[in-house]
């Protein structure tokens, strides 16, 4: 095997699976450091904490997310769970930055 894992549909054994998956998640763990530090960054800039909570923002994240997960060929219905859960800790922890800053 080498230091890249294989395509899903190359895969022909169950460690190349799991080796594909373990690659692709700290992959994702990446790419939500990056979604976070949009987060601070968005903390640091929003002049009040009224404005960290944006119901309209938050439905618009989500279903966007829904329709690129189906235009991918995989469940919205989980896509928008995942979603749901990661916008709302992203809410959170801006809420924490955005007092953190002004301390």
């Amino acid at each position: 095997m080498t230091d890249r894992p294989l395509a899903p549909a190359d895969c022909t054994t169950m460690a190349e699976v799991r080796a594909g998956v373990d690659a692709l998640d700290r992959e994702l763990v990446a790419l939500l450091a990056t979604r976070f530090g949009y987060m601070r960054a968005a903390a640091r800039i929003k002049p009040s904490r009224d404005a960290v909570r944006d119901e309209e923002r938050k439905a618009s994240v989500i279903a966007a997310a829904v329709a690129e997960a189906e235009a991918h060929g995989i469940p919205g219905e989980v896509v928008a769970d995942i979603w749901e859960r990661l916008v709302e800790g992203s809410i959170a922890y801006e809420f924490t930055e955005w007092d953190k800053v002004r301390s």
